[in-house]
């Protein structure tokens, strides 16, 4: 009899399953599964019906889109997420989509199925990477202040979100299951973007400020109290009507949670031992942490509650200490966010249809939600700040920038579409909604709070290294943009050292990071600290961080303050931090590296063009003198230690304010037991018909009897007999090719120290025609392919006020 029944059962299901197939083939045609491959068009096949070839030509137009609109919108300092959603909304039906032939070619709704899982493991992986951008402990170390603002600037946007979404019910959203729908809109309309909030605020460099350390606190909150919503509308959205399936999809999601908080930072400890600073991590390693955050995916997809949620606690549980979360990053993220991650945005875009929003219904709900929006976030975050005595306009910028939205949203209203909760229409308005929210807190933040510009210090007297009283303290700010500048930047620090009665050398050490989308990035923009500017690597552990370790042995091993610093900021503005840190830092001289490097065969090779610029718009802007470093291996690949230093260093001396500090950079460093000192200074003959013009000895020129120069050179002379590693000469020249020739005589020194502009018609001759104009016509010839010499080049351009811009 159970035979029977089952056979019978089977039979209905049978045939209840062909009439359905046969009704859908009726009404529409169901598309057949594309296969992965083709044979190629020359044997008839067209590469858009099959899922390779479709996906990667997907792909190559995301980013190609997505790129050209961020390019677009840099000079609006729009972060690229916005970008991104732009993109995504062009290429669905709301504008290229409206063009069938297009959108059945490029996106058939038989590939979407392969579009949106490459889409969602993508974002699985940037969700992870996400997760490692949050500190655990740094959340618990919160201030009440920003706890107060963080959890107004959840609460009040809920409950407005929630009176929206019984509007939006009574109108546009009839149908739809109340409480998923409520709590959808509250968490849609009290996210703050954590990743996106970081950028901008690097961007408009208000991360060391109050108003930006106070908002990364609370957007952080802010972060993790919309995942915890985020689960809990997951598990009210449960196609069971029974409550008690929400309960256990919450009891066991809890249960997940509390099982990785004991099992996950242990064994990441300890994986995180076998990886020592400054080693390749093992392959086995970063693949076993990837298929864990896959198989973390897997788990909370079974749960019920979202793959995204499962790699996203991961990633906030692996300890942040040591080289493997680092390392763990620069594997993923290029990948992840260069390629996958825009997916989502077109996955996202090819669901919103802005032409579902008509008449005069539509459009005043989309004005409605996003005034609900900006009022809660808004309102809510002023007035707690104005009660916490937060002045009216950081606490309005804290408003504007609490309301800046993201990436989490879109995966809030995906998951919402993808459950059924959220109909195109109100998808459509709440996508909107996120992409006007976002793109307004830039130019809002910038017109509301403009940080005063710090008074110029009254003690600040030391701008230059020529000075009366040279016993005095000299600062140094040292800006390097990689490792391969490290050695040489010490080794002539080390020869900047002085001698011991002086009262010292105090360097600041900056190492110059371009502010990009990469995750990595932002991992360091975290460690912003109050007490610098930009960012101190303060509470690091030495081990943490390779350029710490070289600067604390130099430190250790030289008896020199050293106080390494990192600053993060796009190329376009990056001066800004150099001369303000110099500024505060009351700091001499800045030294820069040239942006050419030396090739094996002694060639210099172009590192970076955009460095070029950022040297040349510090000295249009530094508060003091600047130096610019042509690194040729000055004491070669390590840090040369005092006891073993022997250099030679010669100072080129034409007359001038930019020589006179050469020399007096040079006769500080001949105080170094290992460094012997050259002074070659040029005169030319009385009566020349050469290349160089007659000198008019009772003119103005700089080097006549009496001038600064020579009051400069008579106190060098007389100091000379108490050094006697100092050289001094005197070459007269006639013409432009003796002068090179009495230059090339020196050319197997160590280091020449050159001032930019040196005066008299000497130096004039030699100007030739040069790529690196800001080297002046020395430090051009120096560096020229066409002059042989193994020593590195030091172009020293002396503070005057008259070139300081406000």
């Amino acid at each position: 009899m159970l035979i029977k029944d089952l056979k019978w059962a089977l039979a209905v299901l049978f045939v209840s399953d062909c009439y359905r197939c046969k009704m859908a083939s009726n009404a529409s045609s169901c598309p057949a599964p594309m296969k992965a491959t083709s044979n190629g068009v020359f044997q008839g096949d067209n590469p858009l019906h099959f899922a390779l070839p479709l996906a990667i030509l997907q792909i190559c137009l995301v980013v190609l889109l997505t790129r050209i609109l961020a390019f677009l919108l840099k000079p609006l300092r729009q972060p690229r997420v916005i970008a991104e959603i732009v993109g995504g909304i062009l290429l669905g039906p709301s504008a290229l989509g409206r063009n069938q032939k297009y959108l059945q070619a490029i996106f058939p709704s038989k590939s979407l199925t392969v579009l949106d899982t490459l889409a969602n493991l993508g974002l699985l992986f940037f969700l992870f990477l996400v997760g490692l951008e949050i500190d655990p402990k740094s959340l618990r170390r919160t201030g009440k202040k920003a706890l107060g603002i963080a959890i107004a600037g959840i609460s009040l946007p809920f409950a407005l979100g929630i009176g929206t979404s019984i509007v939006l019910r009574e109108t546009i959203s009839k149908g739809v299951h109340g409480p998923p729908f409520l709590v959808f809109m509250g968490v849609a309309l009290s996210i703050t973007a954590f990743p996106v909030l970081a950028r901008i605020l690097a961007e408009l460099k208000l991360l060391t400020t109050d108003v930006g350390r106070i908002a990364m606190s609370a957007a952080a909150v802010n972060d993790v109290a919309a995942w915890i919503l985020l689960a809990l509308a997951i598990a009210l959205s449960s196609s069971n009507k029974s409550p008690l399936v929400s309960l256990w999809v919450l009891l066991c999601g809890c249960g997940f949670v509390l099982c990785c908080i004991f099992i996950v930072p242990p064994i990441f400890k300890w994986i995180a031992q076998r990886c020592p600073e400054g080693e390749p991590v093992d392959e086995i390693y970063i693949c076993a942490t990837l298929a864990a955050a896959l198989a973390a995916g897997f788990v909370t997809d079974a749960i019920g509650i979202h793959a995204l949620f499962g790699a996203f606690v991961l990633g906030t549980l692996i300890p942040k200490e040591g080289a493997f979360a680092g390392a763990l990053v620069e594997k993923v993220e290029d990948l992840v966010s260069g390629l996958f991650l825009p997916l989502y945005f077109v996955s996202s875009g090819l669901k919103t249809n802005v032409a579902t929003i008509k008449g005069l219904q539509s459009w005043g709900l989309l004005v409605l939600v996003i005034f609900t929006a900006c009022f809660g976030k808004i309102v809510g975050t002023v007035a707690v700040s104005l009660s916490c005595r937060v002045p009216f306009q950081e606490s309005l910028a804290l408003g504007f920038l609490m309301n800046s939205k993201g990436l989490v949203e879109l995966i809030v209203l995906n998951i919402g579409k993808e459950r059924k909760v959220l109909n195109d229409q109100t998808f459509a308005i709440m996508v909107l909604m996120a992409l006007f929210t976002t793109f307004i807190t830039t130019p809002l933040v910038v017109a509301v709070y403009k940080p005063a510009k710090r008074a110029k210090k009254d003690d600040y007297k030391h701008r230059t290294i020529e000075r009366k009283n040279s016993n005095t303290q000299l600062r140094i700010l040292a800006c390097f943009h990689s490792a391969r500048n490290i050695p040489s930047m010490i080794n002539l620090l080390e020869a900047s050292r002085g001698i011991e009665k002086r009262e010292g050398l105090r360097v600041y050490a900056m190492h110059l990071m371009e502010l990009s989308e990469r995750p990595s990035a932002i991992l360091m923009v975290h460690k912003a600290r109050k007490n610098g500017l930009p960012f101190w690597d303060k509470g690091q552990k030495s081990d943490s961080n390779h350029v710490v370790v070289a600067f604390e042995a130099f430190q250790q091993l030289s008896q020199v303050s050293v106080r390494p610093m990192t600053a993060i900021s796009s190329l376009s503005d990056m001066h800004e931090d150099i001369c303000t840190t110099a500024e505060r830092k009351r700091a001499s001289i800045i030294i820069l590296p040239f942006h050419k490097h030396q090739k094996v065969d002694g060639s210099l090779e172009t590192t970076r063009t955009d460095f070029r610029w950022v040297n040349k718009r510090v000295l249009e802007y530094a508060p003091c003198s600047v130096g610019i470093l042509v690194d040729r291996g000055l004491g070669g690949t390590s840090h040369v230690s005092a006891s073993n230093v022997s250099y030679s260093i010669t100072v080129l001396f034409f007359g001038g304010r930019d020589d006179r500090e050469a020399l007096a950079y040079g006769a500080r460093m001949a105080e170094h037991p290992g460094i012997s000192l050259k002074v070659i200074r040029f005169l030319v003959e009385p009566e020349t018909v050469g290349e160089i013009v007659k000198v008019n000895i009772n003119g103005n020129s700089s080097t006549k009897p009496g001038s600064v120069d020579e009051d400069v050179l008579s106190e060098f002379k007389r100091k000379l007999s108490e050094n006697d590693s100092i050289r001094y000469e005197e070459k007269v020249v006639k013409n432009a090719g003796d002068t090179l020739a009495a230059v090339h005589e020196f050319s197997r020194c160590s280091l020449f120290l050159v001032g930019q502009m040196p005066d008299g018609e000497v130096a004039l001759a030699l100007s030739t025609k040069s790529e690196c104009p800001e080297l002046g016509p020395l430090g051009s010839l120096l560096t020229s392919p066409d002059f042989s010499t193994t020593a590195s080049v030091l172009v020293v351009r002396q503070y005057c006020s008259r070139v300081i811009k406000d």
